[in-house]
C-alpha cells in the first residue's frame, strides 16, 4: 500500500510540474471552465425567466442540481482524466508498457495524470452545493447532508466505473474514436431532474441505467425527507459499478496481447 501511495505522490507531482510549465495555458484552461459553468448557469437562468417551477424544482433546486453534477465530473475529470487516454494508449502501443510494470494496471491508467484546471470548477460548484443547500428553507439537517454526501460519492463511483467501461471498450475497438463521449453524454442528461421525464423513463434511469444516481438522488435527499431506500439504492449501484467494470477491465487485460498483434 505504501508503494502505490508513493506512485500515486509522484503521478501528482510530475503532473503539476508539467502543468506549471506552461502557466498561461494552465489559468486559460481554468477560465475556460469557469467560463463553461458560468453559461450552464445562464442557461439555468432563462429557463426560470417566465417559470418559478419545473416538474417541482424551483430555481435554487436547479442550481443545486448543477453544482452536484459539476462536482462529480470536476473529481473525476481531475483525478482520473488519464482513463480517458486507455484507447490512445492501445492504439499507439504505450498500453503494451503499463501492462508489464509491477502495479496493477487499472491504477496506472486511471491515476497517471490530473488535470489541476478542474479544480477552479471543484471549487465552485462544491460553494454552489454548500451554498444553495445551506439557504433553502427549510434548511437541511445533518442527516440531510450526510446522506447526499454518501450518494455523492456513489455518484463518482458510479461515473468513474461507467467511464473505465467505456474505455475498456477500446482495447476490443481499437479503431473506434472517441469513446469519452459516451460518458460525458450521460453526464449531461444527469444535469436534468430526473422528475422532468416520464413514470417509464424514471424507472429506466433508476433500476436499470442508474443516470438518476449522478445528481438527482443526492439532492433529493437535500430537497426532502431522506429517501433511505435511495441512500441502499446508491450504495448498491456503486458497489455493482465498480465491481462489474473491475472484472470487465481484468478480462480486457487477459485477452490483450499488445498493439503489434
Amino acid at each position: 500500500m505504501k508503494r502505490y501511495w508513493r506512485i500515486y505522490r509522484s503521478f501528482v507531482s510530475s503532473s503539476l510540474t508539467r502543468e506549471l510549465e506552461y502557466r498561461g495555458n494552465f489559468i486559460a484552461k481554468i477560465l475556460q471552465n469557469l467560463i463553461w459553468v458560468f453559461f450552464f448557469v445562464l442557461i439555468v437562468g432563462v429557463i426560470y425567466r417566465n417559470t418559478d417551477n419545473v416538474a417541482g424544482w424551483k430555481k435554487e433546486d436547479m442550481l443545486l442540481l448543477t453544482g452536484a453534477c459539476f462536482l462529480v465530473t470536476a473529481i473525476i475529470e481531475g483525478f482520473a482524466m488519464s482513463l480517458m487516454e486507455v484507447p490512445g494508449n492501445v492504439r499507439d502501443g504505450t498500453l503494451d508498457l503499463i501492462v508489464t510494470r509491477p502495479v496493477d494496471s487499472q491504477f496506472w491508467v486511471s491515476s497517471r495524470r490530473f488535470n489541476f484546471d478542474r479544480l477552479g470548477v471543484l471549487a465552485v460548484a462544491l460553494g454552489m452545493v454548500i451554498y444553495y443547500g445551506s439557504t433553502r428553507n427549510p434548511a437541511p439537517d445533518l442527516v440531510q447532508w450526510v446522506a447526499f454526501a454518501v450518494l455523492t460519492l456513489c455518484a463518482i463511483a458510479l461515473y468513474y466505473s461507467l467511464n473505465l467501461f467505456f474505455m475498456t471498450l477500446g482495447i476490443y475497438w481499437v479503431k473506434v474514436d472517441n469513446l469519452w463521449v459516451l460518458g460525458e453524454t450521460t453526464m449531461q442528461v444527469s444535469r436534468y431532474p430526473i422528475d422532468i421525464y416520464g413514470v417509464a423513463a424514471r424507472r429506466f434511469f433508476f433500476f436499470y441505467l442508474p443516470l438518476a444516481f449522478f445528481a438527482s438522488a443526492p439532492v433529493s435527499q437535500i430537497r426532502g425527507e431522506v429517501a433511505w431506500t435511495t441512500v441502499a439504492g446508491g450504495v448498491a449501484w456503486a458497489a455493482f459499478g465498480l465491481t462489474a467494470s473491475r472484472m470487465f477491465w481484468r478480462h480486457a487485460m487477459r485477452s490483450y496481447s499488445s498493439a503489434s498483434s
